[in-house]
């Protein structure tokens, strides 16, 4: 009786669209070969862009320079565009409020 039940729970999440935590995000989209949370690598780690960004309203612009890619703000190495099909928008939006909560 109750496996029925979590199937059924389980089944009823996925449809619903259960959005996964940011921590899986980033490492199934590839980030974290670039960004790590509490140090730098290629790029800034996340405490370092929510420092950065603290109070300010940038969720917008973070997502435009996800997806087109760009330098000069972190130093010469240019980060790469993503693509949808690398992240969603709705997984993008959920890793950038996450990182600027670092």
């Amino acid at each position: 009786m109750i496996k029925p039940l979590l199937a059924a729970i389980g089944l009823a999440l996925l449809s619903a669209g259960a959005q996964a935590a940011p921590e899986d995000i980033v490492k199934k989209s590839g980030c974290l070969m670039c960004h790590q949370v509490d140090k730098k690598v290629v790029g800034p780690s996340y405490k370092e862009i929510a420092a950065k960004y603290k109070g300010k309203k940038v969720e917008a612009q973070l997502f435009d320079k996800v997806r087109k890619g760009g330098g000069g703000v972190w130093g010469p190495v240019p980060m790469i565009p993503h693509t949808p099909q690398q992240i969603s928008d709705a997984d993008l939006k959920t890793v950038i409020a996450w990182v600027l909560k670092q």
